[in-house]
């Protein structure tokens, strides 16, 4: 079975990846997608204020980021469910698809390139975002560095 991951997030050009994947490899009855959100890193908020915190603080910090995390993930569900219609839209099978959230990471490029390769994906495709700071650039960083980084795997980045 082939296996490919799609790494999506709410920009325009993740979804004309999802596309993209859905007219090239629709049709192959043999392909699992796999649809990845990876969220950055946690908001420079919710990080520790300089002294140790007290049991009750932490507390307290943990029920705020988990309600930071789960909003984020349920931002998220509707950019899936739209990414699996689309494939499904195109002729692939709604059991050929999953989706994976990661929401631990420091490094989204490395977070998708490990889920990539501990997963035995064989493609990676991903939006150009392309825009920093203002000016138009080729690439992002996040695609730079899955390019560069990405030996062994078949990495399609679609704009």
């Amino acid at each position: 079975m082939k296996k490919m991951l799609i790494a999506i997030d709410d920009s325009k050009n993740a979804m004309k990846a999802v596309e993209y994947a859905g007219q090239q490899f629709s049709g192959t009855g043999d392909l699992q997608i796999t649809l990845l959100h990876v969220l950055p890193n946690l908001p420079a908020i919710f990080w520790d204020e300089g002294h140790i915190l007290s049991e009750q603080e932490k507390a307290e910090r943990k029920k705020v980021v988990d309600k930071w995390l789960t909003d984020r993930k349920a931002k998220m569900e509707p950019m899936f469910r739209m990414a699996i219609e689309a494939l499904i839209g195109t002729g692939i099978k709604a059991q050929q698809i999953q989706t994976k959230s990661i929401s631990d990471s420091t490094d989204v490029a490395q977070s998708i390139l490990e889920e990539a390769r501990d997963g035995g994906y064989h493609t990676i495709i991903l939006g150009r975002r392309g825009a920093a700071g203002g000016k138009h650039t080729l690439i992002g960083s996040v695609t730079s560095k899955i390019i560069n980084q990405g030996s062994g795997l078949a990495v399609t980045v679609v704009e």
